[in-house]
């Protein structure tokens, strides 16, 4: 799945906006985050340096994540206040639960694995989703989240421009 998000993100964008813009918007949205943002930048498929993708990637994770920790919780309140509406939320917050076992057993350092060690399912979205739903802290939520994030960052970093890189580079 993340391979067909990339791969549409390129065709749709490429030529129309640069590569950097691409990443960076691969790194904003959920499932695809800052692990599909590094593939997506490596030698093996768009080629952007690695010096310049890591921040840009970085950043395109980040911005969403105060938002989630902050806000997600009134919204999903208001939205679960409609018919329409209330389902879906439902079924987010029970997804997201189903994998806050070890978020909630350790708290900052499950959640800095939780985001930070590329699993299906993991990531900066879904950890800021499962501390606002815990009720986790915004002061400890966010350190923790940012962590994770650098924790992904070296670890697809490798991945993408060492392992992958190496291969179909």
């Amino acid at each position: 799945m993340k391979e067909t998000l990339i791969n549409w993100f390129m065709v749709n964008l490429g030529g129309k906006v640069s590569k950097e813009v691409i990443i960076f918007l691969i790194s904003m949205v959920p499932i695809l985050e800052l692990r599909g943002g590094l593939i997506a930048a490596g030698p093996a498929l768009l080629d952007v340096p690695m010096w310049r993708a890591i921040p840009i990637c970085v950043i395109g994770n980040i911005i969403p994540v105060p938002f989630i920790l902050l806000l997600i919780t009134p919204i999903f309140k208001w939205m679960k206040g409609t018919n329409l509406l209330r389902p879906m939320v439902e079924k987010l917050e029970s997804k997201a639960m189903s994998k806050s076992d070890q978020i909630e057993k350790y708290e900052f350092w499950g959640l800095v694995l939780f985001v930070g060690i590329p699993l299906p399912g993991t990531g900066a979205w879904t950890g800021s989703l499962i501390a606002a739903l815990l009720g986790i802290r915004f002061r400890k939520a966010f350190p923790a989240v940012m962590l994770g994030i650098l924790l992904a960052t070296v670890i697809m970093t490798v991945l993408s421009y060492t392992i992958l890189g190496g291969i179909f580079g």
